[in-house]
């Protein structure tokens, strides 16, 4: 390009990347670009396309996710394309998405241009490279980690999910998972709804059943009997439980070590909770995933289990007291015993 100087844009770039997060070095790399583009967007775009590297390889199927730094045509898309280009903006993010990502920057056109970029996405949905249509469903997730909220309803995203569904790209249908599980936090009945009605649908069976299990990871911890149902884990399966632990009074810092046994007959999902002590009597909880497998009368499931108790994690804090550990069958409480932190 005219007049673009190689090494001051690297100096200048560079220079600004050790006081600044990944993406606040992305708003900064478009800042040091934008005095050498035009200044007229639908100049600018035509110069930032024709800077553009080759599209990702479109014979691949997964795990093809471009660099970060190619994340600025979105950047500036957003920056000067928004209000007054909006069309030849989303045709920049068309580009640039066969390159890197652009959910985060599909998601300000969503919440400005609902009706219209809704519509360039349900033609998206159709498009022969995988990349753009992973950022259908991507750039629509309503709890995109990072990523500003968007204001759409189930009536406008689900249709977009049915279309790409039956996607022969896992990174498609990930994303697709993805965005179930994430509608399932608020709306499980929705998520399992859509599911049962893609049975037998277009999407082979092994492929449909990955994705039942992906999209209610949350469910299934959360022992939510429906999604249980819908993976064939009985709630009231025959099944006996034990769990032991090695030790009834721990350190600080040290981990604990258990023993679960499952008896029985049934395909089963063994997770464990621990009920954290707390300044005055409170309880804190979490969940944590153990095993799923099937547990047959002559082969009974032992697992085995060392979980690490951090005495100061930067997002957790250890409390002295007594400790409680419920193992969970197929989302229904078996067992449980306690255990002390001194």
């Amino acid at each position: 390009m005219p007049g673009f100087d190689r090494d001051a844009f690297h100096r200048a770039a560079l220079g600004g990347v050790a006081e600044r997060s990944l993406l606040e070095c992305l708003d900064w790399f478009a800042d040091c670009l934008e005095p050498y583009l035009a200044s007229d967007f639908p100049a600018m775009a035509e110069q930032i396309e024709a800077a553009m590297p080759a599209p990702l390889d479109p014979t691949l199927r997964d795990d093809d996710f471009g660099r970060f730094i190619h994340a600025v045509p979105g950047v500036l898309a957003v920056r000067h394309g928004l209000e007054a280009h909006r069309d030849r903006a989303l045709d920049l993010l068309h580009a640039a998405t066969q390159r890197f990502s652009m959910e985060f920057y599909i998601r300000p056109f969503l919440n400005r241009w609902p009706k219209e970029t809704l519509a360039r996405l349900e033609a998206w949905a159709g498009d022969d490279n995988y990349h753009v249509r992973r950022l259908v469903s991507e750039g629509t997730r309503p709890k995109l980690p990072w990523a500003r909220k968007v204001d759409l309803t189930l009536a406008q995203t689900l249709p977009l999910l049915d279309r790409l569904q039956g996607d022969g790209t896992r990174f498609v249908t990930r994303s697709v998972a993805n965005h179930l599980n994430d509608i399932a936090k608020t709306d499980p009945e929705a998520v399992l709804g859509r599911l049962a009605a893609w049975s037998g649908g277009t999407q082979t069976a092994k492929e449909h059943e990955w994705m039942r299990r992906h999209a209610l990871r949350t469910l299934i911890k959360d022992g939510h009997p429906g999604a249980m149902e819908m993976l064939g884990y009985a709630a009231d399966a025959e099944v006996d439980v034990r769990v032991d632990v090695d030790r009834t009074v721990i350190a600080m810092g040290e981990p604990l070590e258990f023993e679960v046994r499952v008896e029985g007959a049934a395909p089963v999902i063994v997770d464990y909770r621990i009920l954290f002590a707390r300044p005055g009597g409170k309880r804190g909880e979490k969940v944590f995933k153990l095993k799923a497998g099937r547990v047959s009368r002559v082969k009974p499931l032992i697992l085995k289990k060392v979980h690490k108790l951090k005495a100061n994690a930067t997002t957790f804090q250890l409390y002295p007291g007594i400790h409680g550990l419920i193992v969970q069958v197929n989302g229904v409480d078996r067992a449980r015993t306690t255990f002390e932190i001194v």
